[in-house]
């Protein structure tokens, strides 16, 4: 099957809110837009992944749904931060994923990046292999308070090397 990366913008919000929903509850999360999603529900002005600030990616399968899904944008001068890296969980393992990193990554090298961080659940032990493989370190870890009482690690890479 065929499947295509687009960059979208805040219109395509609910549609990524759906397919997190599905990861969800697929992790048995507790399902709370308003306290995890301020970001996919803040009005179109203050949505954090527009240009130049920021890019946001869908992936469509052949049917048009939304089956993956991944953020960016700049925090400071030199570093660009991933958000919302979602796959559903039939394509994992396939390459999808990684399809859906690197393109963040190709953005972010392009807007002159030097350096790329993000923050993954802990539960998230698939996402953290792809991270690995792509040359990142887990360098730090976070307790929200939310709803799922989540703990996070960062992940972070320079990318003055050519990985």
């Amino acid at each position: 099957m065929t499947y295509q990366i687009e960059s979208v913008g805040h219109d395509a919000c609910p549609e990524v809110i759906e397919l997190i929903h599905r990861v969800f509850d697929e992790y048995g999360f507790i399902w709370d837009p308003e306290d995890e999603f301020w970001d996919l529900l803040s009005e179109e002005h203050a949505f954090p992944y527009r240009s130049p600030i920021g890019a946001f990616w869908v992936m469509r399968d052949k049917s048009d749904a939304v089956v993956g899904s991944i953020a960016a944008n700049r925090i400071d001068g030199p570093t660009v931060e991933l958000h919302r890296l979602y796959l559903d969980a039939h394509l994992r393992g396939q390459g999808l994923g990684r399809r859906l990193f690197e393109t963040a990554v190709a953005w972010a090298r392009e807007h002159g990046a030097g350096r790329i961080e993000l923050w993954s659940d802990t539960r998230f032990e698939d996402a953290h292999r792809l991270y690995e493989r792509l040359g990142y370190v887990k360098s730090d870890t976070r307790k929200l308070n939310d709803v799922n009482q989540t703990v996070e690690f960062k992940y972070e890479r320079d990318l003055s090397d050519s990985t």
